[in-house]
């Protein structure tokens, strides 16, 4: 299969009509999303970090520009400050969160993590709505959130994922 390149450019001012795309390296590669649950859990998180915790920004699908040639789109980006100024995340946030869908592949997941936590982003919470299980990822460690709660530090975060799932 042929793989067409595209500068970041024309990928900043294309709109994709299925959901917004992320960029690795001159390739457009489409995200697995628009199913009711990953989006109804998306906004549960979105909105539970906003109410808990307003001095903060939080949102949905923004783009995250973690190298000169990667842009990722996780599925909740919460900063430790206010809204970013301009249009793309350019600056690591505090934690970004994947919620991951049936057809994700774990390459490509563990990828999307090694480029956040290279980036400098130092909490990427992974949720399986599937099986309600959370995981947080940081540079020294993965491990599974066994009590339910995903926890972040430095600003001190928490999110109980079990209630959010209705577990």
């Amino acid at each position: 299969m042929a793989t067409t390149l595209v500068s970041v450019d024309e990928y900043l001012s294309t709109s994709y009509p299925n959901g917004d795309c992320e960029y690795v390296d001159g390739e457009v590669v489409e995200r697995n999303v628009g199913e009711i649950d990953h989006g109804s859990l998306q906004t549960r998180i979105a909105f539970y970090l906003l109410m808990h915790y307003p001095q903060f920004w939080a949102a949905v699908e923004i783009r995250v520009q973690v190298k000169s040639t990667r842009y990722r789109v996780p599925d909740v980006t919460f900063v430790a400050g206010p809204r970013p100024a301009g249009r793309i995340i350019t600056a690591p946030p505090h934690l970004v969160v994947e919620v991951l869908a049936p057809d994700d592949r774990a390459g490509a997941v563990q990828e999307k993590i090694d480029d956040y936590l290279a980036f400098g982003i130092p909490y990427v919470w992974v949720v399986n709505p599937r099986t309600g299980r959370g995981y947080v990822h940081t540079t020294e460690a993965a491990r599974e959130a066994k009590d339910g709660i995903l926890r972040a530090a430095d600003p001190a975060i928490e999110l109980p994922l079990y209630e959010l799932l209705g577990k």
